[in-house]
């Protein structure tokens, strides 16, 4: 008899913006983490950048570690609720707590603020891991042709978006000069309010935006262990060329978060903490408009075509900061930078949708928990190449330890270096390794014929059962 659950699988509309509001609640949380951290230890609490440079370099270690295992055991799942929901709902609750204890470090001494740091950005990283790899494993199994997956990544990235806009805006809200330490207790209610967005944001989408197809309800009886599915993964060619790629898109967009309230402050001239968090809103509304031309340039050219484009864009939009020195040619420089974050943001989804697809034809296996841990793992490996980068130039300027009056010229000139050499350096390596992508247009397109016939061999499996 045919299982009533294989015939009443559909995604509408509505499940794809209910499943929209993962993406919002996913963003708000990093991009706040993002865009605040370092400048509240480095300029709030008074860490030396080294120190902090050093704490996530443990940080990454322990992702090393905590990332790939978090996708393997995923996928091995085998609740009654499915592979990805109970992983899901236990990491989204401490997440949103934890979203408020990042900015509780006790000031008694650097040692006791640095352990704080420390241990509060492993533990936050533990349970937003658990939300995070499962909620966008999600993707590739509920959209399964390129032309579903552009349209769908167009809503969800809108959705991105709009958290960027949320993440980057609000704290302006309750801190005035983020560089303050007058504000040091306004930072933990920006991250209250940013945790009930969350919590909100990820109810919705958890009632009505989760869906797992039954036909893979069978694929964690024959998932590879974890020692088995990084071995494959770090061998998949397609996949290292995509994380090197993949690499380069965070490292901009985390020197653009990182650096923009530092940026603004001391390249713009712009003290005002809502007009600097603006900068960044226009970047990411700019990305918005531009969201529905990298979905024709997906159609049009591929994706591995189009993302090349999107990162060879990428550097030529990285100039502009060089010249700004004020706040308006700044909105200038952000809003054209929107252009390429957009699409390289648009692109980083159905590309690994589209290695995860090639590679359940090599091994019959669904294994999306695995390729994004390991993803996440290459993200966080850019927060290491982000604070290398700030390190070598801050102590570099006179920044060692962070002096509002400092050493005015190479200060800006360490600021601007930042905006634009370090990002085109990572751009072009991304562009080199999608020269090397195997996945063409073409390729793609067998691919999923292929794919097709063997979801159709499953459903009629599970059915039976």
């Amino acid at each position: 008899m045919k299982n009533r659950k294989t015939s009443e699988y559909r995604i509408t509309k509505f499940t794809t913006i209910a499943y929209g509001f993962a993406n919002f609640a996913d963003n708000s949380a990093t991009q706040l983490f993002n865009f605040l951290l370092f400048t509240f230890y480095f300029a709030v609490v008074g860490l030396d950048v080294n120190i902090i440079t050093f704490g996530f370099i443990i940080w990454s270690l322990w992702n090393a570690v905590n990332d790939p295992i978090m996708g393997a055991w995923s996928d091995r799942g085998k609740s009654s609720l499915g592979r990805r929901k109970p992983f899901i709902i236990l990491g989204i609750v401490p997440t949103c707590i934890l979203l408020v204890l990042l900015w509780t470090p006790p000031l008694d001494s650097e040692l006791a603020s640095f352990v704080y740091f420390l241990i509060i950005i492993l533990v936050y990283d533990t349970f937003y891991t658990m939300f995070y790899v499962n909620q966008m494993a999600l993707f590739p199994e509920m959209y399964q042709n390129l032309d579903d997956r552009a349209k769908a990544n167009t809503i969800l990235q809108i959705f991105t978006i709009f958290a960027l806009i949320i993440a980057f805006i609000s704290p302006s809200f309750f801190i005035r000069e983020y560089e303050n330490p007058i504000y040091f207790v306004n930072y933990r209610f920006a991250g209250l309010f940013i945790a009930i967005i969350v919590a909100l944001s990820a109810g919705i989408f958890i009632k009505y935006g989760l869906k797992e197809r039954f036909e893979y309800s069978k694929d964690p009886e024959i998932a590879p262990s974890f020692k088995k599915a990084l071995s494959y993964s770090l061998k998949n060619k397609a996949f290292i060329t995509y994380i090197i790629a993949n690499f380069s898109t965070y490292y901009i967009l985390g020197i653009y978060t990182t650096l923009t309230a530092l940026y603004g402050s001391y390249v713009l001239n712009q003290s005002n903490s809502f007009l600097i968090s603006l900068l960044l809103g226009f970047s990411f509304i700019s990305a918005i408009i531009f969201m529905i031309f990298w979905q024709k340039v997906s159609l049009k050219l591929g994706i591995k075509s189009g993302l090349i484009v999107a990162l060879a864009s990428g550097i030529i939009v990285t100039i502009p900061f060089l010249f700004s020195e004020d706040f308006i040619s700044g909105m200038i420089t952000y809003f054209i930078a929107g252009f390429s974050l957009a699409g390289m943001l648009f692109f980083r989804r159905i590309t690994l949708a589209s290695v995860i697809d090639d590679d359940e034809l090599r091994t019959g296996v669904r294994r999306e928990g695995s390729f994004y841990g390991v993803d996440a793992l290459i993200v966080k490996l850019s927060t290491i190449a982000i604070f290398l980068s700030i390190s070598l130039v801050f102590n570099s300027v006179g920044w060692k330890v962070f002096d509002p009056i400092g050493t005015p010229e190479q200060t800006v000139l360490g600021l601007k270096l930042l905006m634009w050499l370090f990002p085109s350096i990572a751009l072009a390596i991304g562009i080199l390794s999608m020269i090397f992508f195997p996945i063409t247009k073409n390729r793609y397109e067998e691919i999923r014929q292929k794919i097709d016939v063997l979801h159709e061999e499953k459903k009629t499996k599970t059915s039976q059962i």
